[in-house]
C-alpha cells in the first residue's frame, strides 16, 4: 500500500476567540485503486493556540479579572488548559522556549527560590527587578512551572508568549464551534475551486525528482467518476393518519398529517424545572407536549403523578432522589409500576446534562427527558415533535418503519429473522491518560421491521479498538458464559421469538490498518458467543467496517442540476464503487443524507467478511434504507442508524464517569490501540435493567 500524508497549513485571519485561532491547510494522500494511483487532496481546518501573551489566554479564555487571586475551581481550570503548552520568554532580548509543566501552589508575591549560591533566598517579583529591570504587575497570580522537579524553572505570565502553530486538541466551545464552521464551511463548488487552485500552486509537474527518478506526472483534472442514485424507501406510518405512507424527497419528509406506526404508551410522568422557568411556562410547556405526543398517536396521560416542581441547579442529586422516592410512594399506593418518563428543564447554565442522566439512568433507572429552556420557551411545533419523537422510542415506541420490511420485500433481512448490530468504539481526547476508552454495541430488537435497538456499554483499557466484552467466555459464579453479543442475542430471541437465523454487523471508527484486526478478534468473539447459546449454532456473518473520518469528497456535474440537491451537493443516495474504491475487495462510498450546509462527506462502507453473500445492489440498497429510519429525525442521515445509535451510547456512557467534561469523539485513523496502557480501567455503573430495555441514548 502506497501511503503519503501531508498536511501543510496557512493561518488565516479571524482568531475563534478565547486565545485561539484556526488554520486551513490541504490534505494529500497517495493510494492505489483500480486503474492505478490517485492523490487524494482535501482542504482542512482546526484550531490552534493563538501567539499571545499567557495573561492575555487567560483573561480571554476564562474572561477573568488578572488584578485578584484565582478561587482553587479556576486554579485547577488555569492549570489544565495551560499545561503541556510551549512558551517563549519575552523578556531577555533572545529567544528561548519552555514547556509548561504546571503552576505554583502560591501566589507570584509569595513565591521564592534560591540563587545559584543556594543560599540567598528570593522572591520572583524581586528577582526580575533586580535581574531583569521589570516590574511584574500581576503579583497574585500563580507563576508558571517549566524546567524539572530537581532543578524547576519560575516563569510569570505576564512573560510569557504563547509559541505559534500548536494544535489546540481540547473540545472547543458552543461559541467557538460556530466561528470556527462559519470560517471553514464551503459550499461544494467553492471547495471544489479551493482544491484546483492547491493542485496549481503545487506544481507537481515541476517535481524534478517526481518526473525523472519514478516517470510518473500527475494530472490537474479532478477524477470524474460514475455513480448512481438510489431511490429512497417508501416509509409507513399509521393508518389512522391522513398519510398512511410518505416517499421522501432529497433524504427529507415531515410528520404533517401523519401518526406514529407505533404510539408508545406513558401513563405515569413527572417533569421538573431546574431553570428560571416560572411554573405557569412549566405548565404550559407540558400540556402543549402532551398535546403533540396523543396526535401524533401515543397515548399520553395529560396529568403527572405528582405536580411539577421547581429544583435548584445546585441540588440536583437530592431533588432527583426526592422525586424518585416520592412517586415510587404514590405509584405503590395506586398499584402502578415505576415511573415511565422524567422531564427536565435543564438549568441555564451548563454543566448539569452528564449528572442528570448518570444519577437517572445507572442510580435510579428512570427514562428521562430532557429539555433546553431557550429552545423550548417559543413552544414551536417542530420543535415539539421532534421531541414527541424522541419520546416515542424512549418508551417502546416506534415512529416509521420501511414499507418494504412491513411486506417481506427486503432481500437477505425478512426472509429469515435477522439481527442488525452496530458498534463503536470512543476514546479520551488527547492528553487524557486516565479515563477508559468505551465500547458500546446495539442490536436490533425487532423483526422483520429492524427498527428498535437495544444498546449495551463497557469500558476498556485506554485507547483500546478491539472490544473487549463481545464475549466472556465465564462471568456467572455458575460459570456460564457472557459478554454483549450473548446479551444481545438473548434479548432478540425473547424480544421476537426467533433466534437469529442471519447476523449483520456494522462496525463504526476503525482505519484501514486496523481491518485485519478486528476483523479476527470481533469475528472470533461473534462466532464463540453464538456457540455458546446452542451446539453448533454458527449463523452467518456480514461485518462491514463503517469509516467518516476520510477525506474524499465527490462533486456533482454543475452543468447537470439533476446530479445535486438545493445546496449544490450530490443527491441523497449517490453510491460510487467503481475506480476510487478498492481494486479487490468489497467497499463503497455512499452519501445517503441531504447537504445543509458546507460540502457532505460520503460514508465509506467496507465489506470485512460477507457470509451471506449480498449483492453489491442489496447491500448498498439496504445500507441507503436504513438511513431513513433513523428515530431522532425526519431526514435521512449520514451513517447506518446501529453504528450512530452505537456512537449515541458510548458518548453517552463517557457521561457516567467523567460528567460534562467529557470531550471524546469517535476513535479514528490510527488513534486507537491494541495493547492500551497499563492504566486501571474504571469501571461503567452499570444502567438499570428498565433502561436498557428502551433506546434510552436517543
Amino acid at each position: 500500500m502506497w501511503s503519503l500524508e501531508l498536511l501543510r497549513l496557512k493561518r488565516l485571519k479571524g482568531p475563534l476567540g478565547d486565545g485561539l485561532e484556526y488554520w486551513r491547510g490541504y490534505y494529500q494522500s497517495l493510494r492505489p485503486t483500480q486503474f492505478g494511483l490517485s492523490l487524494n487532496i482535501d482542504v482542512s481546518a482546526r484550531a490552534f493556540y493563538e501567539p499571545i501573551l499567557v495573561t492575555e489566554f487567560v483573561v480571554k479564555h476564562f474572561h477573568r479579572d488578572m488584578s485578584g487571586p484565582l478561587s482553587q475551581q479556576d486554579y485547577n481550570k488555569v492549570k489544565k488548559a495551560l499545561k503541556k503548552i510551549k512558551v517563549e520568554i519575552t523578556h531577555t532580548g533572545y529567544r528561548r522556549t519552555y514547556r509548561i509543566a504546571g503552576l505554583s501552589n502560591k501566589p507570584m508575591s509569595q513565591t521564592t527560590f534560591k540563587l545559584d549560591d543556594h543560599e540567598t533566598e528570593i522572591s520572583v517579583i524581586d528577582y526580575f527587578w533586580e535581574k531583569y529591570n521589570v516590574d511584574l504587575q500581576y503579583g497574585s497570580m500563580p507563576v508558571l512551572l517549566a524546567g524539572s522537579d530537581t532543578k524547576p524553572v519560575f516563569l510569570p505570565m505576564e512573560v510569557c508568549r504563547i509559541v505559534s502553530g500548536q494544535r489546540y486538541t481540547q473540545k472547543l466551545n458552543e461559541r467557538q464551534v460556530t466561528a470556527l464552521l462559519r470560517a471553514t464551511c464551503q459550499r461544494p463548488h467553492d471547495r471544489e475551486r479551493s482544491i484546483r487552485k492547491m493542485v496549481d500552486e503545487n506544481k507537481f509537474d515541476e517535481e524534478l525528482l517526481l518526473m525523472r527518478e519514478f516517470g510518473m506526472s500527475v494530472g490537474k483534472e479532478l477524477a470524474f467518476v460514475e455513480a448512481r442514485v438510489l431511490p429512497p424507501p417508501m416509509l409507513k406510518y399509521h393508518e389512522s393518519g391522513r398519510d398512511a405512507t410518505v416517499g421522501p424527497s432529497m433524504g427529507q419528509w415531515n410528520m404533517i398529517n401523519k401518526k406514529m406506526i407505533n404510539g408508545g404508551r406513558v401513563d405515569t410522568w413527572m417533569c421538573v424545572n431546574f431553570s428560571r422557568w416560572n411554573g405557569n411556562m412549566t405548565r404550559q410547556f407540558c400540556d402543549e407536549l402532551a398535546k403533540i405526543c396523543n396526535g401524533k398517536g401515543m397515548a399520553f396521560n395529560p396529568q403527572p403523578v405528582l405536580p411539577i416542581r421547581d429544583g435548584h441547579p445546585r441540588q440536583i442529586e437530592r431533588v432527583l432522589a426526592d422525586i424518585n422516592r416520592e412517586s415510587r410512594a404514590r405509584l405503590a399506593n395506586m398499584n402502578r409500576k415505576e415511573l415511565q418518563l422524567l422531564f427536565v428543564i435543564l438549568p441555564d447554565i451548563v454543566g448539569a446534562y452528564g449528572k442528570i442522566k448518570r444519577i437517572c439512568e445507572t442510580e435510579l433507572g428512570i427514562v428521562s427527558q430532557c429539555v433546553q429552556p431557550k429552545a423550548a420557551e417559543k413552544l414551536k411545533e417542530q420543535y415539539l415533535v421532534n421531541l414527541a419523537m424522541k419520546i416515542n422510542v424512549k418508551v417502546g415506541g416506534r415512529n416509521t418503519v420501511l414499507n418494504d420490511a412491513i411486506l417481506r420485500r427486503i432481500p437477505l433481512v425478512t426472509d429469515m429473522p435477522t439481527i442488525i448490530f452496530g458498534a463503536d468504539v470512543t476514546h479520551p481526547p488527547p492528553g487524557d491518560d486516565t479515563n477508559p476508552s468505551i465500547a458500546a454495541v446495539v442490536a436490533s430488537m425487532d423483526w422483520p421491521e429492524v427498527t428498535k435497538y437495544r444498546g449495551l456499554v463497557s469500558a476498556q483499557a485506554h485507547r483500546q479498538e478491539m472490544i473487549n466484552d463481545l464475549h466472556i467466555p465465564k462471568q456467572t459464579p455458575e460459570g456460564r458464559p457472557g459478554g454483549m453479543i450473548r446479551e444481545l442475542l438473548i434479548a432478540f430471541r425473547r424480544s421476537t421469538g426467533h433466534k437469529p437465523h442471519r447476523i449483520i454487523f456494522y462496525r463504526d471508527g476503525v482505519s484501514e490498518g486496523q481491518f485485519s484486526q478486528v476483523l479476527l478478534y470481533e469475528m472470533d468473539a461473534i462466532r464463540q458467543a453464538c456457540a455458546s447459546l446452542e451446539e453448533g449454532y454458527l449463523p452467518p456473518v456480514t461485518f462491514i467496517v463503517v469509516q467518516k473520518r476520510h477525506h474524499t469528497r465527490l462533486f456533482p456535474d454543475y452543468n447537470r442540476r439533476d446530479t445535486m440537491d438545493k445546496s449544490g451537493n450530490i443527491q441523497p443516495g449517490t453510491v460510487v464503487d467503481t475506480r476510487i474504491c478498492h481494486p479487490t475487495e468489497f467497499d463503497f462510498y455512499l452519501n445517503s443524507h441531504a447537504g445543509i450546509q458546507g460540502t457532505s462527506k460520503p460514508s465509506h462502507y467496507h465489506v470485512l467478511l460477507d457470509e451471506n453473500n449480498f449483492s453489491a445492489d442489496a447491500l448498498q440498497t439496504l445500507t441507503n434504507n436504513l438511513c431513513y429510519t433513523y428515530a431522532r429525525c425526519t431526514r435521512s442521515v449520514s451513517i447506518v442508524p446501529p453504528a450512530y445509535y452505537a456512537h449515541l451510547a458510548a458518548f453517552r456512557a463517557r457521561y457516567y464517569i467523567e460528567g460534562d467534561e467529557s470531550d471524546a469523539g469517535s476513535s479514528g485513523g490510527g488513534r486507537g490501540t491494541t495493547e492500551g496502557t497499563a492504566v486501571a480501567i474504571r469501571v461503567l455503573p452499570s444502567i438499570k435493567d428498565n433502561v436498557k430495555d428502551v433506546m434510552f441514548y436517543c
